[in-house]
């Protein structure tokens, strides 16, 4: 790869691992090797791999915790970009907040009702970082991550930028960040509450996605976003697909927008019945659903950058 990994171990300070399985760093425990995997040690360390990457060509993506993304049995090539490092979390006296992009947004979600700021407490359970939440506009209904982001560090372009939330376009499930930015740091606002209350509203949310949401079987989330004026779940559900099997993955009988590896399943196996169930709610409702999950690997078009 035009030298990359030589020129990497001369000045990398983060970890770097050859052929890694990418099982292991998906919620989905499915997807073959990356040839590169690399954790850097700080934004320094990010600001100058995202540099070589560029002067080398080296292809790469950047891996939160591994929720919401299907990586594909043949493995990613390139560089896959693990910034759990990153996760210095700061509060200020005014309610603004610093998050780095590593950071567990579980983690952020509790530390802001401890200690008495509101904002956050209704996206409560909702797995991955701080940097995936605002690629993706992390939310439930009628709460996004975007209602209280101001601004967002990134890497691009050799060099560290701030963004303004107007130029982030956060929308339903999206944002305007593509594949040649990487998240380095968010910024915050929130509004004095009440702790007590707060953690209440925490422990209901929690309680309730454990309720709403209990399927048996490692997963990634909500597979399709929800059409204009309808739930996704149910679309699947009057097609027909609750507990329908594909090789070792299963539509959770529990919630239908629910994907589950029953502990052998491929990525192909996920892949094939998302498609099935695609094609199926088309052709009784005509309506098409959107995969709320991004799919990446060496056989799918949109990997890296």
């Amino acid at each position: 790869m035009n030298g990359f990994e030589e020129r990497l171990r001369q000045f990398f300070r983060g970890e770097i691992r050859l052929r890694e399985p990418m099982a292991r760093h998906t919620t989905w425990q499915v997807g073959g090797p990356a040839d590169f995997f690399l954790l850097p040690a700080d934004r320094d360390d990010l600001l100058a791999l995202a540099g070589l990457l560029e002067e080398t060509a080296t292809p790469w993506l950047v891996l939160g915790r591994g929720s919401n993304v299907l990586v594909s049995d043949a493995g990613i090539a390139g560089a896959v970009i693990d910034t759990a490092r990153l996760n210095r979390l700061d509060f200020l006296p005014d309610g603004t907040v610093r998050a780095e992009a590593g950071t567990a947004l579980g983690h952020l979600v509790d530390e802001a009702a401890r200690r008495g700021w509101a904002g956050l407490e209704y996206l409560a359970g909702i797995p991955g970082s701080v940097g995936g939440a605002l690629v993706m506009n992390a939310g439930v209904p009628e709460h996004e991550f975007g209602d209280v982001v101001t601004d967002a560090l990134l890497v691009g372009e050799k060099r560290i930028m701030q963004w303004p939330l107007e130029r982030l376009g956060l929308h339903y499930r999206g944002s305007a960040l593509d594949a040649g930015h990487i998240v380095v740091e968010v910024g915050l606002r929130l509004v004095p509450g009440d702790s007590d209350v707060l953690q209440r509203i925490v422990a209901e949310m929690l309680k309730r996605r454990s309720e709403n949401q209990n399927v048996c079987g490692a997963n990634a989330g909500s597979v399709f976003r929800n059409p204009p004026g309808g739930k996704a779940w149910r679309l699947i559900d009057e097609a027909g697909f609750r507990g329908v099997a594909e090789g070792g993955a299963r539509v959770a009988p529990q919630h239908t927008n629910f994907i589950v590896n029953e502990g052998q399943a491929r990525a192909a196996d996920i892949r094939t019945l998302i498609q099935r169930i695609q094609r199926e709610v088309e052709r009784k409702f005509n309506v098409c659903l959107e995969p709320e999950i991004k799919m990446v690997g060496r056989d799918v078009a949109d990997n890296g950058r």
